[in-house]
């Protein structure tokens, strides 16, 4: 290996791989984006450098914002590379890499978010895009509605002009914006929720109704904020990605990996206006949930079909997972006989072609997204991914066997400890609490879905409790691989019979 070439504006013209070529000192800010992670970094900030590419949207560029104290850390490695990353794609036959100039400054991280609530009221940023997390719109998990419980959001409620949550920045913002005769900005959710947008709209105005009425419905009338769907897996960086870029002689403190693919589909309302991203491959629809039910069911959900039994099975990554017989057997199965069945066609893609191509993309060894990563939040990702598809089945008279195989796993997992005895790290914001549970549920399986803020009323629904417990038992009496071996050896039809032979 040569010698490395530091990331930065300056040393630009020296890499051998694409980059930018655009000025980026010409670039102004039109977007905010809170919570820049890898996700958003290979996704959301590629398209707009594809635009830039193209010698547009030179007025969109990114602005980076976090609220936590964990962001600052990403903020000091960004800035010490000009808010430049290195992604790198890996497809199973082939290695590429580009920079990409898109972020032109990380706003300062402070306690009452002064400079963010600064940023957003300036009335040049049109966009404030959020990657937050699923479990990070404070929402009941059960009915979805807004949580107006929680400590942070009654800080908001009586503080507004020093909030500790990104949704607090907003509705400071958009007070400030309205005050000064200016008008609201879009709030674009890119967050793997159903209808994130209007989740988002749910929890700005019901924040902003807390303290200030007339401003939240100043902002209902007047901003929008638009579904979309997003898709990429990028997963966590770390040495070996690191490693990586430096084989293409660049030193990127925080480069990124991923996958041969990208989806995002957006509904077209933008009341402040936005950048041409449907020219560089992103799609503006009317009918985002069609998209979105597809991918939140057969990917995101299917993504917590195999991460549990991978964590206590002790397999590190989804495409090990894959690799194995019967974990990639029950999914296929789960997927065919209870998620598919659940899914509409959207335009040029089935159910069925869309399942295809997410075990293509979950196999790919190339992408080590770990199951620890896709099992994180799964109090966020059972109720928002996994829970709303049992209850359609439910409702259509379909299997449950293989989603409560699924719970039955969760519940296992956070348990605590693997099958070889090792332990299972603190792994959800909830975590305590379910470890507690799973634990009880050694010994009484019904009680893991008696947490009603989980599972609302699906205890009472006896297909899906006695499944439940049948599968759990089987876990903790014979292991996983025995639960599965008997979920995949016979058909539903075959298993009813004996159940009820």
């Amino acid at each position: 290996m040569g010698e490395l070439i530091r990331l930065s504006n300056a040393t630009l013209d020296r890499l051998m791989i694409d980059r930018p070529r655009y000025d980026r000192a010409a670039l102004t800010p039109g977007i905010v984006h809170i919570g820049v992670g890898n996700f958003h970094r290979a996704h959301q900030a590629w398209y707009l450098h594809r635009l830039m590419q193209a010698g547009k949207a030179q007025d969109w560029a990114i602005l980076g914002a976090g609220v936590r104290p964990a962001d600052v850390a990403m903020r000091e490695k960004l800035l010490a590379q000009d808010g430049l990353t290195t992604l790198i794609e890996l497809d199973p036959e082939d290695t590429t890499a580009e920079v990409i100039g898109s972020m032109v400054g990380y706003i300062p991280i402070t306690e009452g978010n002064g400079p963010l609530v600064a940023a957003m009221a300036d009335p040049t940023i049109r966009i404030v895009s959020l990657t937050v997390t699923e479990s990070g719109y404070f929402l009941d998990p059960v009915t979805k509605d807004f949580d107006a419980s929680h400590p942070d959001i009654r800080h908001d409620a009586l503080h507004p002009d020093t909030p500790r949550t990104a949704f607090g920045a907003i509705v400071a913002a958009l007070r400030m914006r309205r005050d000064a005769g200016h008008g609201p900005f879009t709030g674009l959710s890119c967050d793997n929720l159903q209808g994130n947008g209007s989740i988002l709209r749910q929890t700005v105005v019901s924040l902003a109704r807390l303290s200030d009425p007339d401003l939240a419905d100043w902002i209902a009338a007047n901003a929008t904020f638009p579904n979309s769907m997003v898709d990429c897996i990028a997963p966590a960086t770390g040495p070996a990605e690191i490693a990586l870029a430096q084989g293409f002689g660049i030193d990127d403190a925080v480069p990124v990996t991923h996958e041969a693919f990208r989806q995002w589909v957006i509904e077209d309302d933008f009341c402040a206006g936005r950048p041409g991203w449907d020219e560089v491959g992103a799609t503006f629809s009317d009918d985002v949930q069609a998209y979105e039910t597809m991918k939140i069911r057969i990917l995101n959900a299917g993504h917590q079909v195999l991460a549990n039994v991978g964590e206590v099975l002790g397999i590190e990554t989804i495409s090990e997972c894959m690799a194995h017989p019967l974990i990639a057997a029950m999914f296929r199965k789960v997927q065919t006989e209870e998620i598919t069945p659940t899914v509409a066609p959207v335009p040029g893609m089935t159910p069925l072609a869309y399942l295809e191509q997410v075990e293509r993309r979950f196999s790919n060894p190339r992408i080590v997204d770990t199951t620890r990563r896709v099992a994180f939040d799964g109090s966020a990702r059972h109720t928002g991914f996994v829970l709303p598809i049992l209850r359609d089945q439910l409702a259509a008279g379909g299997s449950v066997s293989g989603l409560a195989l699924v719970e039955a796993l969760w519940a296992r997992m956070c348990e605590g400890t693997r099958e070889d005895g090792t332990r299972i790290m603190p792994n959800d914001p909830v975590w305590d609490a379910l470890k507690r549970i799973g634990a009880q549920a050694w010994a009484r399986p019904k009680a893991w879905i008696e947490q009603r803020r989980f599972y609302g009323d699906l205890p009472e629904a006896q297909q899906f409790a006695e499944e439940f417990e049948d599968w759990l038992a089987v876990i903790w009496a014979e292991g996983c691989e025995a639960a599965l071996k008997e979920y995949t050896k016979t058909s539903v039809a075959e298993r009813h019979a004996v159940n009820t032979g």
